[in-house]
């Protein structure tokens, strides 16, 4: 099955999009000021349009980089993650946070839940290990 186009229906080239949304991400830019990079370099385009595509690809976008950027760290050979527990209240609740660390302080994955279960955090952990390795 083929993967849809998230561009498709857009008329302004996607190499634009990718640009304003990582113009906005990557530095800390107002969306006005991103409106105003980009018509230095010729793109007209409004701020709206720019919030549009953020709220629109920011998350694709972002999944995207820490993708890449795991699949980078694990071809180096001193990249390790381990698994932390974490109590964290919700609502004025206690609640039990497992977690997948790496060693920059990158947060790989999550599982919360409201009782200690000893059998969900260790199938959290497998599930961790097949898509990272070993702690």
């Amino acid at each position: 099955m083929e993967k849809r186009d998230p561009f498709k229906y857009f008329k302004t080239s996607p190499d634009i999009i990718r640009l304003a949304v990582m113009m906005y991400v990557r530095f800390p830019l107002s969306l006005r000021n991103v409106e105003d990079l980009l018509h230095e370099r010729g793109i007209d385009v409004s701020h709206e349009s720019v919030r549009f595509w953020w709220n629109r690809f920011g998350p694709k976008f972002a999944s995207e980089i820490r993708r890449c950027r795991i699949q980078r760290m694990r071809a180096w050979s001193n990249w390790q993650w381990h698994l932390d527990e974490v109590f964290v209240k919700i609502n004025g609740e206690t609640h039990y946070m497992w977690r997948a660390v790496d060693h920059e302080g990158e947060v790989l994955d999550a599982f919360v839940s409201k009782r200690r279960d000893r059998k969900a955090a260790l199938k959290f952990l497998r599930k961790l290990m097949k898509r990272y390795g070993r702690p």
